[in-house]
């Protein structure tokens, strides 16, 4: 009775109870690699990656509902029936949107995006500076999420084993997307590999760091000061 009572105090009553397929979506953006990011973007809206109009509202609705009921009465004990009623829609709808209730957290699709950012930059760079540039290029065509949600998003995903678990499944991903770019135009795989993961290494614990810091600053703030410690001066 106690449970149930904690539960009313949120505002709603919370009773105990991959993905889509972007992999060949993401193979087809990458053979564009020479129009820029605005095209992959355009690419990923017409393949419903991103949503518009009506369609990115109500997907909003349910991320924004689905992450207060998460953070009053916890991951697993919100349902998907629960999320649906509070945003006032049907659970074939919640469906549409995410697939899995784990993606309203852990949603990840602009990896064809981050590696094409990393494609075009120039060649003769340091392959990890190619890599930083290419994220921060990225993150000014792509950045469009509200940092109090976003806060909570990674505060959620990082209190949950599970929600832990598939945000380094993510990571893993973006990883291989930029290594295997940089492979294919010839960067040896020991330093594509090395090159990625330190880059997302390091922006992934900035990330973590400012969304435990109630203080902190605007998120774009955080992610560029995080790639400026990366960045390779040329010699004087």
């Amino acid at each position: 009775m106690r449970r149930l009572q904690r539960r009313r105090k949120a505002g709603f009553l919370c009773w105990p109870t991959l993905g889509t397929n972007r992999g060949l979506e993401a193979a087809n953006i990458l053979q564009q690699q020479r129009h820029g990011i605005t095209a992959v973007a355009t690419r990923m809206l017409e393949a419903n990656i991103l949503p518009v109009g009506k369609s990115a509202s109500t997907r909003a609705r349910l991320r924004r509902e689905a992450l207060r009921l998460f953070a009053d009465c916890g991951y697993d004990e919100t349902t998907i029936a629960d999320i649906a009623a509070a945003a006032g829609v049907t659970q074939m709808t919640f469906f549409r949107h995410f697939p899995a209730k784990e993606l309203v957290v852990a949603d990840d699709p602009y990896d064809p995006a981050i590696a094409h950012a990393v494609a075009v930059q120039a060649a003769d760079l340091p392959v990890v500076e190619r890599v930083r540039r290419g994220l921060l290029a990225a993150w000014e065509q792509l950045e469009d999420a509200d940092d109090a949600e976003f806060r909570l998003r990674l505060r959620i995903g990082a209190g949950h084993r599970g929600l832990r678990a598939r945000m380094r499944e993510n990571n893993a991903r973006t990883e291989a997307a930029i290594a295997a770019v940089l492979t294919g135009e010839g960067v040896p795989a020991f330093e594509a590999v090395v090159a990625a993961a330190a880059v997302i290494g390091a922006l992934t614990a900035a990330l973590l760091e400012w969304a435990n810091d109630p203080d902190a600053g605007p998120m774009g703030d955080a992610v560029t000061a995080a790639l400026a410690l990366l960045e390779i001066q040329p010699p004087k």
